[in-house]
């Protein structure tokens, strides 16, 4: 297995259980193949440029490691969650 990490920018006006289930939900798929190390709540931080007119974002890194196929399946499932805002997923 490949040691990843992902971070990602949730909807800022999103509640707290509403971000807790998305984080949840990214960590539980991860969790179906490949094993989550850690998650850091970074909060929210201003974006340098507004994205979909949202100036703020709620970012959170996840460490894990995985199968290449299941990178595949976690970005086709981020990109069509609704209150990510952006991802990016880097081989460490």
């Amino acid at each position: 297995m490949t040691k990843y990490e992902m971070l990602y920018i949730l909807d800022a006006s999103l509640t707290d259980e509403a971000k807790e289930g998305i984080i949840k939900k990214i960590e539980d798929l991860v969790n179906s193949n490949g094993k989550v190390e850690k998650t850091d709540r970074w909060g929210n931080k201003k974006l340098q440029y507004p994205i979909n007119y949202k100036s703020e974002g709620y970012y959170v890194l996840t460490t894990f490691e995985a199968e290449p196929t299941l990178v595949v399946e976690l970005k086709r499932i981020v990109g069509i969650t609704d209150g990510i805002i952006r991802r990016l997923i880097t081989k460490i």
